[in-house]
């Protein structure tokens, strides 16, 4: 089935906005029909939605997939919120998926060959957020926020994200490969990373606190 002929019944909206990509995709099955992938830094509120009219059809499919974080807070806040609001004009189920687990996805074939790897991504407030996967994509752990000092005590060779390169010259070893997520990358997700009801995972409390009554 070539890109002009996929049915509607068939795709799968991608969407993830927690870093500073703005990317999406419409899969069918494990091909990729159509894609935009741009590099904004901030506004994903302004850039999301045009980016998924520009895809083939509209961007209109059977279901949605949306990365839930954790990342940027704004970005996972808007990328959950404009899923269920497509989800609910298109009456389509949405589902969705960690953040980490699609920069995993994205490096795939390294994260096999080097027998699994550590995704590192910003964090803000000086903190990274840190997982690491097997070589079969499956996460060894949770996501942790952690700051540098404490996240290079971690062994693994292959480094992934867009802090790879500051975590292995500040651990002195191993190797970094660069990485965004992706929404291209989904279908080399494990059909476990995906989850029901998508809500935000920030992977640090809140930086505001309620105030406390006298």
């Amino acid at each position: 089935m070539t890109a002009s002929t996929a049915s509607p019944d068939a795709l799968r909206l991608v969407i993830d906005c927690a870093s500073e990509a703005c990317t999406v995709a419409l899969i069918n099955g494990a091909r990729v029909v159509d894609a935009r992938h741009e590099v904004i830094g901030r506004g994903h509120a302004e850039r999301l939605v045009p980016l998924i009219a520009e895809l083939q059809g509209g961007g209109r499919a059977a279901g949605i997939l949306v990365g839930c974080g954790p990342g940027s807070f704004a970005g996972v806040r808007i990328g959950v919120a404009a899923s269920r609001a497509l989800g609910l004009a298109w009456g389509v189920p949405v589902r969705g998926f960690s953040t980490p687990a699609l920069v995993a996805a994205a490096a795939a074939a390294p994260i096999a060959a080097a027998g699994g790897a550590v995704i590192v991504m910003e964090g803000g407030h000086g903190q990274w957020f840190v997982q690491p996967f097997d070589a079969d994509l499956t996460p060894r752990g949770p996501v942790q926020s952690l700051l540098p000092d404490a996240a290079i005590a971690n062994g693994d060779a292959l480094i992934v994200g867009n802090r790879a390169e500051a975590f292995v010259a500040r651990r002195g070893f191993g190797e970094a490969l660069a990485m965004l997520p992706d929404a291209r990358a989904l279908p080399a997700l494990p059909a476990g990373a995906l989850f029901d009801d998508p809500r935000p995972i920030y992977g640090r409390a809140p930086d505001a606190k309620p105030m406390e009554t006298p």
